[in-house]
């Protein structure tokens, strides 16, 4: 998840809450078994964290929580960073990157159809995930008129490692299906059949022969 898309009422406390959930992540050692966040996989993503977390600011959006790289004891490979907080708008060209880093952006919208709006757009479309006790802005985000991602869930994360779904996106991030009740398709050669049980042969719209 790198965009939480909050409704302005309760947008204040929510982000006051993160940033204390953000302030009791341990970063560490990725097989210690207390470790909540481990090392980026290379320099290069630290980079691209970095250049991130500077273009956010560039654009206009806030430094809420981390979005630094950890020196000391423990992080001597220069790949562990603190997680970032950000504030930002939907339309920042960074938003509308993936970094692949741990950044959220957090955003503020008034009524659903402005965060649907917000939600899609953006070029990828993987999974997503809506949270609310309101049952016709559920139903409103999982049809053609709210999310345009491969995967859409209600009340719980954006994983989308469902064993019983498949798995796949849309836009940058579509292309077909895989796991889950698709997953036999692979192998299988798929052959549409059509037979006429009866002793007549029907012709397409209704054209007769007189013969």
């Amino acid at each position: 998840t790198r965009r939480l898309i909050i409704h302005e009422s309760v947008y204040d406390s929510f982000r006051d809450k993160l940033v204390k959930a953000y302030g009791q992540l341990r970063i560490g050692h990725p097989l210690d078994a207390t470790t909540h966040v481990g090392p980026l996989i290379s320099k290069a993503s630290v980079s691209d964290f970095e250049f991130a977390v500077k273009k956010v600011q560039q654009e206009g959006g806030r430094i809420l929580f981390g979005g630094t790289v950890l020196q000391g004891e423990g992080y001597e490979s220069g790949c562990y960073v603190a997680p970032c907080i950000a504030e930002a708008k939907g339309h920042y060209e960074i938003v509308q990157e993936e970094t692949f880093a741990p950044i959220v952006y957090l955003m503020k919208y008034t009524s659903v159809d402005e965060a649907i709006a917000i939600h899609n757009g953006v070029p990828q479309g993987l999974s997503s995930s809506i949270f609310t006790t309101n049952m016709l802005e559920a139903e409103q985000f999982l049809s053609h008129e709210g999310s345009d991602c491969g995967i859409a869930n209600v009340n719980i994360g954006t994983s989308g490692a469902e064993i019983g779904g498949a798995f796949g996106g849309e836009k940058e991030t579509g292309g077909g299906r895989e796991s889950g009740s698709d997953a036999w398709k692979v192998y299988m050669r798929r052959q549409t059949n059509t037979i006429n049980y009866s002793t007549n042969l029907p012709l397409a719209q209704g054209i007769k022969f007189d013969i």
